[in-house]
């Protein structure tokens, strides 16, 4: 699969637009970086901190952290003087739990989504700034015999709620592992997955059709119409070398600002710190 042209530009038109587009009275290009690390303290052990330290994002965030506090060698390189959060699990130690990393400090952030069952584990940060907003959630699993399907619709239904509500006052931003494999094209093997396998059930596909038409684009699909790739890789099996993945991590925009998007990609992680790739977003906003 084709991966980290991080400087191209726009090859086609968007699918996704928005007649009534408007742009900030003082925009400037901004790049965004989320990736699912599988374990902050393992991810910087294998030297995934040189392909945080290379992109030089703007704003960093960081899923399936695992641990209590941000690890001293993490604030290292490009990355000592970012404002950083963090939000671990409370529920059960070392699992879940989420990192934001920004150069320019927000002007507030809150934690969770405001439903316990889902903040004891850590999975969501929104961060105000000037003129947008970032969120940034690592989204349950359903789980193996998709046991926690129904939780995993009742989180859809409060994030669908929570960015409309945001999106009525700024635009915004929603990226991470958002565990789900919308369409066909994103994953492997669909039909051997489909409704047997959590992130490719008919319910976890509707819920994020429901979030585009609730006024939200898939930016890597706005601008890669027919493309295939994975952000996701079992580590079992080889199934990264034979490139049977999942295109399980999004950066979602406001509708009214996607023609502001420039690059929305993978980003090749030759070491494999993490069984998920890191993705970025480039934007004026």
């Amino acid at each position: 699969q084709k991966l980290a042209p991080i400087f191209e530009t726009r090859a086609k038109k968007q699918k996704c637009t928005d007649s009534d587009s408007q742009v900030d009275a003082s925009p400037r290009e901004r790049l965004f970086l989320a990736w699912n690390v599988a374990g902050l303290r393992a991810f910087l052990k294998k030297g995934g901190h040189s392909v945080l330290d290379n992109l030089n994002a703007d704003i960093v965030f960081l899923g399936e952290t695992k641990c209590d506090e941000i690890p001293p060698d993490l604030l290292t390189g490009t990355l000592k003087d970012y404002h950083a959060t963090l939000l671990p699990s409370t529920g059960k130690k070392g699992y879940a739990g989420v990192a934001l990393l920004s150069k320019e400090k927000p002007l507030q952030i809150w934690k969770g989504i405001g439903v316990e069952e889902f903040d004891d584990a850590g999975r969501l940060i929104i961060a105000e700034y000037t003129t947008f907003y970032f969120v940034g959630a690592y989204v349950p699993n359903s789980g193996n015999g998709l046991v926690n399907l129904s939780k995993r619709g009742r989180w859809e239904e409060k994030m669908r709620e929570k960015l409309k509500d945001l999106d009525g006052k700024k635009p915004v931003i929603y990226g991470g592992d958002l565990n789900v494999a919308h369409e066909e094209i994103d994953l492997a093997n669909p039909k051997s997955n489909a409704n047997k396998t959590a992130g490719f059930t008919d319910q976890e596909r509707e819920d994020m059709t429901k979030m585009l038409d609730s006024g939200f684009c898939d930016s890597f699909r706005s601008l890669h119409e027919d493309r295939i790739s994975y952000t996701y890789w079992s580590f079992m099996r080889n199934a990264r070398e034979k490139n049977i993945g999942w295109r399980l991590d999004y950066f979602l925009t406001s509708k009214r600002i996607i023609d502001n998007v420039s690059v929305s990609d993978m980003v090749n992680d030759e070491k494999k710190t993490s069984d998920h790739c890191p993705i970025i977003l480039k934007i004026i906003i």
